[in-house]
């Protein structure tokens, strides 16, 4: 059975970079109420403004997983329009069967057959619905049985529908980003670290193999500290990313190891622990660039 969620390059036609930032402003609403039993002329009663939701300290701060995502994109997509490959589909030869969306959901590997079971219960009927019983079969291999010829162009057809990429996120989130950062935040590191943390589990997955995720963070833990145990946070996050490219190195499909080399070693070199901007780093050859 394949391993779980590892990933290869995709020969994808560099895409113009799309500037993606969104900013939030939320202002609490104030109420003011005057009743009959007020003596006269007392200013009428101010309702205390609702607590605000705690802010985001870290990866998740929505500026900074923008960010990520188009990092991530850089490497799997050779684009940072990471929003242009909610469509994207097409199996890459890695004995995973196809590779789609936003985060290379696969239908080898389970994820892709979530993704659809979510989106499904979301909208019945859409228009992947008919190859559920298919992604069930194939689940584990790299079969393309009860999928062709149509899969693919129904595929980018679900992509056009707002709730598909809501679903795609919402995926990525579950499986993907949200336990990256809670990992990484519970062993102290900072947004570099943690995007660190979930570049590693998009491409190897969080299974128990000795090239997962897990895997990788307890070789690293054996070589150093994270903040959170009182270790360096450099010294740490190169321990990690030792570990990380002896796993890609275990697949050639990964052999090329610039995502770390010429992207995340450069980060950490510049001691950029909170992935200020600007940025400037190559995947594969490539260079790119966020202001």
């Amino acid at each position: 059975m394949p391993t779980p969620h590892a990933r290869t390059t995709r020969p994808l036609k560099f895409l113009p970079r799309v500037l993606l930032g969104v900013t939030l402003v939320a202002v609490p609403a104030t109420a003011f109420a005057t009743t009959a039993s007020e003596p006269a002329g007392q200013a009428p009663a101010v309702a205390a403004p609702a607590a605000p939701a705690p802010a985001a300290t870290g990866l998740d701060d929505p500026a900074k997983k923008e960010i990520a995502m188009k990092l991530v994109s850089s490497a799997e997509n050779s684009s940072l329009d990471w929003k242009a490959q909610y469509q994207y589909i097409e199996d890459i030869g890695d004995g995973r069967g196809y590779t789609a969306g936003i985060i290379g959901f696969c239908s080898g590997t389970g994820d892709m057959l979530d993704l659809v079971e979510l989106y499904i219960q979301r909208k019945p009927g859409n228009v992947l619905a008919k190859y559920l019983p298919a992604l069930r079969n194939v689940d584990g291999s790299d079969s393309h049985a009860g999928l062709d010829p149509n899969f693919t162009k129904d595929w980018k057809k679900a992509a056009q529908d707002a709730e598909f990429k809501k679903a795609q996120n919402d995926e990525r989130d579950r499986v993907y980003f949200n336990p990256a950062v809670k990992r990484g935040k519970s062993d102290g590191i900072g947004v570099l670290g943690q995007f660190i943390y979930y570049d590693a589990i998009v491409m190897h997955g969080d299974g128990g193999d000795s090239t997962s995720f897990s895997s990788i963070r307890k070789k690293a833990l054996a070589k150093a500290k994270p903040p959170a145990q009182g270790g360096d946070e450099k010294t740490y996050l190169n321990a990690f990313l030792d570990a990380r490219v002896w796993a890609m190195k275990q697949e050639e499909a990964h052999e090329d190891t610039s995502r770390v080399d010429t992207a995340q070693r450069v980060f950490v070199k510049k001691n950029n622990f909170n992935l200020n901007t600007p940025l400037d780093w190559k995947v594969y050859g490539e260079s790119f660039h966020i202001d």
